[in-house]
C-alpha cells in the first residue's frame, strides 16, 4: 500500500512542484501574484535539481509576457517539454495562443488570475482568463491548493494526449498564497501518470532538416 505524504504549501509552490519535474524549459516573467512559481523553479535550477528524466530544466527569464509567449514557439517547434507561468499577460499572449491551438501544439500556461478591467490591479478576478476564451485553449480552474497541484499534472497529461493547449488557472490572490495541507505527488506518481510514449510522440513532431515540413504560411 502506498504511503501518503503531506505538506503545508501554498498554491504557487504546489504548481511549481509539479511543473518543474515535468519540463525541460520553463519561461518566466515574475510578476505579482505568480512570482513564487517562477522563483521556486529558478531556485531549483540553481541547485541543479533534476526533472523526472534526470536532466536539469532550463529556467529563462524574459523582459515581458510577450517575450515569454514568443519563446514558447521556438521551444515547442523543437519538441521541447515547455511550460509558462503567467498573470494578466493573457491578453498580451492571445495571438500566440490562437496559433498554438491552430497548429495543435502541446502547451500549458499557468495563471494566477487577477483583474485586468478597468485596469491592471492586484485583486482576485477572472477577467484576464476570460480574455483567452476565444483562443481555443481548454481551461481548468483550481479552487484549492490541492486542486492546483493535481490539475497541473492532469493538464499535462491531457495536453499531451489531445494536443490541445491548456490554460490552468486559479485565484491569483487567495489560492496562490493560501497555505494548506495537501497530499503531495511523488516522482513515481509523475512518472506513472505521464507515459513516456506521449513524450516521445511530442518530440517526434519537432522541426528538423531530416524531416522538412511546412508549418504556418503567414
Amino acid at each position: 500500500m502506498k504511503t501518503r505524504t503531506y505538506a503545508s504549501i501554498d498554491g504557487n509552490e504546489a504548481v511549481a512542484k509539479v511543473v518543474y519535474p515535468l519540463n525541460e524549459v520553463i519561461a518566466i516573467y515574475p510578476i505579482t501574484p505568480s512570482s513564487p512559481m517562477a522563483e521556486w523553479s529558478d531556485a531549483w535550477m540553481s541547485e541543479t535539481k533534476p526533472n523526472i528524466w534526470r536532466t536539469v530544466p532550463l529556467v529563462v527569464q524574459f523582459q515581458s509576457e510577450g517575450g515569454v509567449a514568443g519563446a514558447v514557439h521556438g521551444a515547442l517547434q523543437k519538441g521541447t517539454d515547455y511550460h509558462i507561468y503567467s498573470v494578466s499577460g493573457i491578453n498580451v499572449d492571445a495571438a500566440e495562443y490562437v496559433q498554438d491551438c491552430g497548429r495543435s501544439r502541446y502547451n500549458i500556461s499557468y495563471c494566477g488570475a487577477i483583474a485586468r478591467s478597468p485596469s491592471f490591479i492586484i485583486f482576485g478576478d477572472h477577467t484576464d482568463v476570460m480574455a483567452a476564451r476565444s483562443t481555443g485553449f481548454a481551461m481548468l480552474c483550481a479552487a484549492s491548493v490541492q486542486e492546483a497541484q493535481d490539475f497541473t499534472l492532469i493538464s499535462t497529461r491531457a495536453t499531451l494526449e489531445s494536443r490541445i493547449p491548456f490554460l490552468h488557472f486559479f485565484d491569483g490572490v487567495r489560492t496562490s498564497h493560501e497555505v494548506d495541507k495537501v497530499e503531495t505527488l511523488t516522482t513515481e506518481d509523475l512518472q506513472k501518470f505521464i507515459p513516456i510514449e506521449l513524450v516521445i510522440a511530442h518530440r517526434s513532431r519537432a522541426l528538423t532538416p531530416d524531416r522538412p515540413v511546412l508549418r504556418g504560411k503567414s
